[in-house]
């Protein structure tokens, strides 16, 4: 986002503390301290009495109030021993008004001829303070030279004519209380239009303070009265189509402005019409559809000034292409996100419409019916709840689904749209039922819809509505049956995603967002709940600000398949509206976590490893504090119950983020047990340090060599010693043995930080790259060591370890995948509970699947030759083909335990692996049931992304660049780009 938007650049007034040190030690050197050369005598001489000066030049004493007001000196004081203490003389500085000493009184024309005085040396020490201030960079340079200022006022370093005379240092007396009140004039400071301007629109409605209409309708005058000015022109049409595509809150607010416009000068609303038009034709070919439909949002909500039908032509063109997109492939994602857009703007046209288009947008409406209710799969596949076992889960619907069945209930009802501000009040008469101006009317940008209609690069999946509040006993959000609940939901996430540069803004909006829609839509910030109660039984609204901004965010954590932005910002984003608000969020939040863990049983695994994730990182921020009494119940579950594993989970990643102790102080006794004592240590224990453990003197040669940084020569006698020790006691792979105390004593060396390790197996890759390419078992045994010594400290390490082994291409994603999903290790499903194995395995996944998108992004480029395009298409195809294998490995490891008939599992058994009997093993195995149907529903959803993903692509990838000799074959009417088309569509179908 332009920086214009989140910053203002106001000039900065004078009187503000924005001087820099430097900047004041000169100000106070040259600061006038004399007072004017050319004083009345008379004034003159009564001042040098009431002074009493010393003969001899000496400083003054202090002076001593006397009983009759006059100043006496030391002498005087030695005799009037009865008189006040000595105050001392305040000395004058312009900078800091305060009150410091008595006040002697005198005449009326003295004190007039010193204010007078007074003024001017304050005027002209502003003037300097000014300047100094602009040499440093804090304000705009003032038009005043300071040579020419400084001369004025004496110049010289002793401040009179020249450097001899009426130099003499002497600072004023404050002796005039008059002097200390009034204020000094600072300059006058004239904003520009294009400033004063930017401003007003860029804080609309940010305050419930002012009253929105007068606001949109004065802003349209000063627009109005500027427009003279071009570079005016050209800030404000750019700042309007900034502000719709980046604060889409402020839609309705902006184009109240374009419609007072309007109808004070149509010639500027074409303008901004014209603007918008161009904006919203780029943004369709570069096939940005949040733009696309922000803009269109834009002009919907001025559809009161467009002739004819104004947008509705538009929308049916849209209908028309989704429809033919999903006659085509029924699984196409563009054509649901084209009729999402449709139905997001028939809100906002029509609230400046006539009663006619009331009956246009029911037609529309009826045709997308058809698409929006259409039998899919988006609910199993993107939804977040999966419930197994005969469990309940929260009801869920796509959010196209959602929307048509909202907007039917809307229509049946008159279309109230009550939630939606209506900020038009038009001057004139002559006005249609809906209170829109009849005159002035202009013609509908014209939008040409692009003949090959794609996704483009970044693919648009369904959505589904998740909610944390929706639903329940007091309404605190809009039910799901109500409009408002899609259309205010759509805007806070767009503010969301479009201002992901700067969280602090991002929070100030959700905080403010009851500013934005329609008086009397939200309770009071900060109800209570019981509050709320009580609201609702008095028929006035219970929607709660607070909860939709909450849910709102957490709709973003949940996104499936992935959301828009890393999901650490949507953490901050929670993070700093705790901070901004903390009375109403806290509690808010507090519900919201609630829910999730109630939830947890039904949760996918992928939604259930990101709220562990969220809920330890948002802890670290508020020093770990949190209820944790509430839970003390759920500690004696199983460890396979999906509760106690949201628990271990969490406690699991907030030591990660701190450490042992501290993580268990802030815990309930009952909790201490999750966290074990070996946890403390600073280091995981050297095994071979025990002389007990085989091959420990070998071990302990491959730590000195480590530490002697001696070459790799050296190295292999240890791996001969112990490989010969291994096969004398027939082991079945004798180098399994050195493998694992090779990389163990790897682990133990560099355990000291993650950089240490990595310094390491930088020295070590040679070796360690030979020994992973030597067999499957052989990388097996790396994994499996580096786990095991960190397991009990410290897992977060091991994982990390492993991801960089991946990198440097030591481990393989296939072995990575077949360790943690290996049929021993999984021990009949119960390690699916465990979260770092789900991170294990999906960290490796997505690396296998970034190599993808990688290759992807590189095929789609426009500028490639026949050579690099057959280069990318072959490993395009490589890749996709490994992909697949992958992904058909994981789902062959958890299709036994999913249908409970896995290794070890008997749904017979009376007594599980782990001692349990009777009723408790049946339900550890319902759970193992459970936990992998979630696991193999995750890694299902990702290839059918990947699919998609690839699919759509093939249908924009650019053919090759054709160079000068076949452009002129095909001048000469030969075909010299027939066979690589051939060639090309091959590659295509083989990919996909």
């Amino acid at each position: 986002m332009p920086p214009t938007l989140l910053s203002s650049t106001m000039p900065m007034a004078l009187d503000e503390p924005h001087i820099s040190r430097h900047a004041s030690s000169h100000i106070e050197t040259y600061l006038p301290k004399k007072r004017p050369q050319h004083e009345d005598p008379d004034i003159l001489i009564s001042r040098l009495q009431l002074q009493k000066l010393s003969v001899d030049g000496a400083p003054r004493a202090p002076r001593l109030s006397g009983a009759n007001g006059v100043s006496i000196g030391d002498k005087g004081a030695q005799q009037h021993s009865d008189r006040p203490k000595i105050q001392p003389r305040a000395r004058y500085n312009p900078l800091i008004q305060v009150h410091k000493a008595p006040i002697d009184h005198f005449a009326a024309a003295q004190r007039a001829r010193f204010k007078e005085a007074e003024r001017e040396r304050a005027v002209q020490a502003e003037l300097l303070k000014s300047q100094w201030a602009a040499r440093e960079g804090d304000i705009i340079m003032a038009d005043v030279d300071r040579r020419d200022d400084y001369d004025r006022r004496g110049g010289g370093r002793y401040g009179g004519r020249g450097r001899g005379g009426g130099g003499y240092k002497r600072r004023y007396r404050e002796d005039d209380e008059e002097r200390y009140d009034d204020r000094r004039p600072q300059r006058r400071r004239e904003e520009r239009p294009a400033q004063r301007v930017r401003t007003q629109i860029l804080t609309i409605a940010e305050t419930p303070l002012r009253d929105p209409i007068e606001d949109c309708a004065a802003i349209a005058k000063n627009i109005e009265n500027a427009w003279e000015d071009d570079k005016f022109r050209e800030i404000v049409t750019e700042l309007v189509v900034q502000l719709v595509t980046q604060q889409p809150l402020k839609t309705p607010y902006v184009s109240a402005i374009i419609l007072y416009l309007n109808e004070q000068k149509p010639d500027i609303a074409k303008v901004f019409i014209d603007k918008t038009g161009e904006a919203l034709q780029s943004a369709l070919e570069a096939r940005e559809w949040r733009s696309f439909k922000l803009l269109l949002r834009f002009l919907a909500c001025m559809h009161g000034l467009f002739e004819s039908t104004g947008a509705l032509p538009l929308l049916d063109d849209l209908f028309n292409k989704a429809a033919d997109l999903q006659t085509a492939d029924n699984d196409d994602a563009l054509g649901l996100e084209l009729v999402k857009i449709i139905m997001l703007t028939i809100p906002y046209l029509l609230i400046t419409s006539a009663e006619d288009t009331k009956q246009q947008a029911n037609e529309l409406l009826g045709k997308t019916e058809i698409i929006a209710l259409a039998p899919s799969t988006v609910e199993e596949t993107f939804g977040p709840y999966v419930p197994v076992g005969g469990q309940e889960a929260p009801q869920t619907q796509s959010v196209v689904a959602l929307l048509q069945r909202q907007l039917q209930a809307e229509s049946d009802a008159g279309w109230p749209l009550v939630f939606i501000p209506r900020l038009f009040k038009p001057k004139s008469d002559l006005m249609d039922i809906e209170g829109a101006a009849s005159t002035s009317k202009h013609a509908f940008p014209s939008i040409t819809l692009p003949a090959d209609m794609n996704a483009g690069a970044k693919v648009p999946f369904p959505e589904v509505y998740f909610s944390l509040y929706a639903d329940q006993d007091v309404e605190t959000v809009p039910a799901t049956t109500k409009l408002a609940a899609c259309v205010i939901r759509d805007a806070l996430v767009d503010t969301i995603n479009t201002l992901h540069i700067n969280r602090n803004v991002t929070a100030k909006f959700l905080i403010d967002l009851d500013c934005y829609w329609a008086p009397n839509t939200f309770i009071k910030r900060a109800t209570p709940f019981d509050k709320v109660r009580d609201a609702a039984e008095d028929g006035r609204s219970t929607w709660k600000p607070e909860d939709l901004a909450i849910d709102a965010v957490f709709s973003q954590i949940a996104t499936l398949p992935s959301p828009e932005h890393k999901l650490v910002y949507y953490h901050s984003i929670i993070t700093e509206t705790c901070k901004l608000a903390p009375g109403s969020i806290a509690p808010s939040l507090g519900r919201a976590i609630r829910f999730i863990y109630r939830s947890a049983s039904v949760m996918d695994e992928e939604l259930h490893d990101r709220f562990q994730t969220w809920f330890a990182h948002h802890l670290s921020n508020f020093d770990f504090r949190w209820k944790w009494a509430e839970w003390s119940g759920d500690i004696g579950l199983s460890n396979l119950n999906p509760k106690k594993a949201f628990i271990i989970g969490s406690l699991d990643k907030e030591i990660r983020l701190s450490f042992a102790k501290r993580i268990r102080d802030t815990l309930p006794e009952p909790y201490h047990i999750l966290i074990p004592a070996a946890k403390d240590l600073d280091e995981p224990k050297y095994k071979y340090d025990d002389e007990l453990t085989p091959h420990a003197s070998s071990a302990k040669k491959f730590v000195s060599l480590l530490r002697a940084r001696a070459p790799d020569s050296d190295f292999q006698a240890v791996f001969n010693e112990i490989e010969e020790l291994e096969t004398s006691n027939t082991a079945s792979d004798p180098t399994l043995a050195a493998t694992d105390a090779y990389v163990t004593t790897i682990c133990s060396i560099g355990a000291k930080s993650l950089s240490h390790v990595l310094s390491i197996i930088e020295r070590c890759k040679g070796r360690l790259t030979t020994i992973g390419q030597s067999s499957p078992a052989s990388r097996y045994q790396i994994i499996s060591s580096v786990v095991a010594y960190w397991q009990d400290v410290q897992i977060g390490s091991a994982l990390n370890i492993v991801d960089k082994l991946l990198n440097y291409t030591i481990l393989t994603p296939s072995s990575v995948v077949q360790w943690a999903l290996d049929a021993q290790r999984l021990d009949g499903g119960r390690a699916l509970s465990e979260s770092w194995v789900y991170e294990m395995a999906e960290r490796t996944i997505n690396k296998v699947v970034g190599r993808v998108g990688q290759i992807v992004a590189a095929r789609m480029h426009d500028d490639l030759h026949a050579d690099q395009i057959t280069m990318l298409d072959a490993a395009l195809s490589e890749e996709v083909q490994r992909m697949r294998g992958l992904f058909a490995e994981i789902d062959d490891a958890l299709a036994g335990i999913a249908e409970g008939a896995g290794e070890g599992m008997l749904e017979d058994a009376d007594t599980t692996a782990d001692g349990k009997e009777g009723e408790d093993a049946k339900n550890d195995l319902e759970f193992a049931k459970g936990w992998g149907v979630r696991w193999r529903r995750v890694w299902q959803r990702k290839l059918t992304v990947q699919e998609t993903v690839l699919r759509e692509a093939a249908k924009v990838f650019p053919g090759p660049v054709k160079e000068e000799e076949e452009v002129k074959m095909e001048l000469d009417g030969v075909n010299g780009g027939g066979e690589v088309a051939a060639v090309e569509a091959n590659d295509a179908d083989e990919i996909v």
